[in-house]
């Protein structure tokens, strides 16, 4: 009786292994082992999260020598002597101002002399803070201020009045000025000097 013939090409396992998993020479001696998908076997890069700093490891510093960025500084507050100078020069040039004013009018306003110590309250706080001692400062050149104001009110009449310039009554004829505030001087005027220094309060606390 004859044999059945073998179909041609038929696959061999030679030296007697055995197939694993439909891979006929997978388990044979002296064959590599199955590639990883990394030819190199190093370690996978991490996968980037949109922070170029991230990975390192704490009190390691930034990249080109920077360490962390520094904080932004604070304001310049609570400088008492900044806050006292700028309550000064407030004083003045709000004096001024106030006096021509009063003198262009030939009286007084009360809103005026309340916003002469409301700006120079505001303003000295703002630089100086809230310390009491600019507070106190400003309310106190707001007086001056408000009595400078009325001082340059009265020289501006008296020259209108004396037909001479005002820089000839400031300058040569200040005595006569004061004494003529000294005369007129009333109820008013002493409450106008009160509100200047009230409002300077006011104004210091508004900017705090």
């Amino acid at each position: 009786m004859s044999q059945p013939v073998q179909p041609p090409n038929q696959p061999q396992q030679p030296f007697g292994g055995q197939p694993v998993d439909g891979n006929p020479y997978a388990g044979q001696p002296g064959q590599p082992a199955a590639p990883t998908g990394n030819p190199y076997g190093q370690p996978a890069p991490a996968a980037p999260t949109g922070n170029p700093f991230a990975g390192q490891q704490p009190g390691q510093s930034a990249p080109f020598g920077g360490g962390a960025p520094f904080a932004p500084a604070p304001p310049a507050r609570n400088n008492i002597l900044l806050g006292v100078l700028v309550a000064l020069g407030a004083a003045i040039v709000a004096g001024i101002l106030y006096g021509v004013i009063a003198g262009s009018i030939e009286r007084e306003v009360g809103y005026a002399a309340v916003g002469v110590g409301f700006l120079v309250g505001f303003a000295s706080s703002k630089i100086g803070g809230s310390n009491p001692a600019v507070i106190g400062a400003a309310a106190v050149f707001s007086i001056g201020a408000v009595y400078l104001g009325q001082l340059v009110g009265i020289s501006m009449v008296l020259a209108d009045l004396a037909q001479i310039p005002f820089s000839e009554v400031i300058g040569d004829h200040f005595g006569t000025v004061t004494e003529a505030w000294s005369q007129e001087a009333d109820f008013m005027t002493y409450l106008f000097l009160a509100l200047g220094a009230i409002a300077a309060v006011g104004g210091a606390k508004k900017a705090g």
